[in-house]
């Protein structure tokens, strides 16, 4: 018999189970009806951290080896089936279901579930200031599930590693070792979440770095538990106060904007807290009620309840309204709840406890591969759809904001783009990476249109709100000798209202020495001017001090653009879900244009600064519309899509040759 590397509790732990579904339920009930975070999924990583931990010292205790075939083996036969099976009921219903604007984002994060990298996809996606406010997909979730993944690899590879030194050196105290790897682990991923959190939220959210050390918190649980006495009186209180600041966790703190950094360790300690009173048998202890049956066997179906009551929650808000009534919620619970015990009793059970492994990885493959196919399957079905609609694409058929000059000459036609493309119909400064991103300083200047011999240079400065008239400005020059630049940084606005030491007021000092250092090659600035979502004067009044000082400093012609109109909603999506009709009800109840006042003081009384008002090509017989011309206006609640934008080309080109030819006359 082997000599057991280290002595653990390798017990069955009720309590572990019950806590595995209070973490799923309270991430359902957040989801559900408060629109919040519960802090659920960090408990998730615990005990993962604790259960492999577990399950990785017993096999060595047991065999006297630590093999990567039979650990990846048992793995993707415990993860795969239910991961392979919902993500191909998710492509199913998708086709019938999904709004069309996020079916190529759903696609991709599909992809990237099947192949446990879906983090990664949401980390690059939430730090794009243009891709923060799209729909949710109804896979988003899996971005914790493809952490458990990568997290199970690197662990195979830290306890590889402690089994190899211990074997070299012939050590006998293995926990001190097993103790300061993964203490060390746990304080660098601990300060480097703490450091990212405050740095770059959106992105340490979903990396796996910044969340290492809530799975080591598990093992280091686990390998010490034994060591830890508590006494009865303590296991009950600590028990029930783990469970009550679990259960508050998402009421206390805004866990979407504070998490992974020092905060999460509040879930931590609760999850602590309940695993250590479960040591303990007491009367009146939180095992009681965690290790019930009802619990243990809802326990066993947690990761199924976690998986499913996104993928259910997120078609019916797409299909039937945005929060359930506590009826519909229950129903989505307990559906979830049903759907988990099939999907673990016909789907996961004969994968996982088959001893014939390639029966298993038969069944595997050919879920997968159904999965493929059914991807490939949406790809061209879009794409056919994309070449039918290219085939009635003419001015006169689309002649976007143009149209209001004559809305009843404008034959009624499918939009465009079309919904599955509005989302990805960006400027062409952010789809060749001259934008700049929300940590950057350094200016990246996008050069386009005549780059030698041309007469005039035009630069485009300031914000997302400037960016996207990008595809106006190129369309009104492209028959014109004029060099087109972009200067443009995401939630920028160009303004005199940041300090200097700020992100922001740094990237526009260095916008104010390029313009001076080059001012005599730059004949035309054109910057959004206003913000219409305030009535906030003084923000309006610092982006024209800036660009007046701009005009007076360095000499150079300013075009100043008033904003477009925005709205609390994100109008693709309404458009989407509710319609066309519904959408410009809500569109014209809002007061969209809070910078009206401002801007109209600005017109009489400023004669230094050309103008550009283009408010009412955002209407039709005096009301706002989301679809003008054929063409859908915006991709989210405030941002123009690049194919309205061109639309505005011949505006553009008037006003761009009358200031081009004042400057010629003598």
């Amino acid at each position: 018999m082997n000599q057991p590397i280290i002595n653990i509790q390798s017990r069955f732990r009720p309590e572990i189970e019950g806590l595995r579904v209070v973490a799923a339920l309270l991430v359902a009930v957040y989801h559900i009806w408060f629109h919040r975070v519960s802090g659920g999924v960090d408990v998730f990583f615990v005990i993962s951290g604790f259960l492999i931990t577990t399950s990785i010292i017993s096999t060595m205790n047991r065999t006297g080896e630590y093999r990567f075939l039979p650990y990846i083996t048992k793995l993707m036969k415990r993860l795969l089936p239910s991961v392979f099976f919902i993500l191909g009921i998710v492509l199913v219903l998708s086709w019938f279901f999904l709004p069309r604007s996020i079916l190529g984002k759903t696609i991709k994060e599909i992809f990237a579930s099947m192949f446990f990298y879906q983090n990664w996809q949401l980390a690059f996606s939430s730090t794009d200031y243009l891709d923060a406010s799209q729909m949710k997909t109804p896979l988003e979730h899996f971005w914790a599930l493809s952490i458990q993944g990568q997290f199970y690899i690197i662990w195979f590879l830290v306890f590889t590693f402690i089994f190899w030194f211990v074997k070299k050196y012939q050590l006998s105290n293995v926990k001190r070792l097993m103790n300061t790897v993964l203490g060390t682990l746990f304080i660098v991923s601990f300060i480097y979440s703490v450091y990212l959190t405050e740095v770059n939220q959106p992105f340490a959210y979903f990396i796996t770095m910044t969340r290492v050390w809530e799975f080591a918190l598990g093992s280091l649980l686990c390998i010490n538990l034994s060591s830890i006495r508590v006494h009865k009186s303590v296991a009950t209180i600590i028990g029930w106060l783990g469970l009550i600041g679990l259960i508050l966790t998402g009421i206390v703190f805004n866990v979407s904007e504070m998490f992974p950094g020092y905060i999460a360790l509040w879930p931590m300690i609760c999850a602590l807290f309940i695993v250590l009173s479960g040591t303990v048998d007491t009367d009146y202890g939180v095992k009681r009620f965690l290790g019930s049956p009802i619990m243990i066997k809802l326990g066993g179906i947690s990761f199924g309840i976690y998986l499913w009551h996104w993928v259910i929650l997120e078609f019916y808000r797409y299909n039937v309204q945005d929060t359930p009534g506590f009826f519909v919620g229950m129903l989505i619970i307990l559906l979830s709840i049903g759907l988990s015990f099939f999907m673990t009793r016909y789907i996961e059970e004969p994968i996982r406890q088959s001893k014939n492994n390639r029966f298993s990885f038969r069944r595997l493959g050919l879920m997968g591969g159904i999965n493929l196919l059914l991807i490939g399957s949406l790809v061209v079905g879009t794409w056919i759809g994309e070449q039918h609609l290219e085939k009635q694409m003419t001015a006169k058929n689309y002649p976007g904001a143009i149209a209001v000059e004559n809305p009843d000459k404008v034959p009624k036609l499918d939009p465009i783009p079309s919904f599955a493309e509005v989302f990805d119909d960006l400027p062409q400064a952010h789809l060749d990476g001259s934008n700049q991103g929300l940590k950057e300083t350094d200016l990246k200047i996008g050069e386009y249109g005549k780059t030698e011999n041309y007469d005039a240079t035009i630069a485009l400065v300031g914000s997302s709100h400037s960016e996207h008239w990008l595809g106006a400005l190129l369309k009104a020059t492209k028959d014109s000798n004029y060099r087109v630049l972009s200067i443009t940084r995401s939630g920028t606005r160009f303004s005199t209202g940041y300090e200097d030491d700020d992100l922001k007021g740094i990237w526009v000092q260095n916008v104010l020495d390029y313009l001076q250092k080059d001012a005599e090659n730059i004949d035309l600035i054109i910057s959004q001017a206003t913000a219409s979502d305030t009535d906030v004067d003084e923000i309006q009044q610092q982006m024209i001090d800036q660009l007046q000082f701009v005009h007076d400093a360095y000499d150079i012609e300013v075009l100043a653009v008033r904003d477009d109109p925005r709205y609390s909603f994100n109008v693709l999506e309404s458009l989407e879900t509710e319609g066309i009709k519904k959408t410009t009800k809500k569109m014209n109840a809002e007061n969209n244009q809070q910078d009206e006042a401002f801007w109209n003081e600005f017109e009489i009384e400023n004669d230094t600064l050309h103008k550009l008002d283009l408010t009412n090509y955002f209407k039709v017989n005096g009301k706002f519309k989301p679809i003008i011309g054929n063409i859908v206006i915006y991709r989210d609640n405030r941002h123009l899509t690049n194919s309205y934008s061109e639309s505005f080309g011949p505006v553009f080109k008037e006003k761009i040759d009358a200031i081009v030819s004042d400057m010629d006359t003598p």
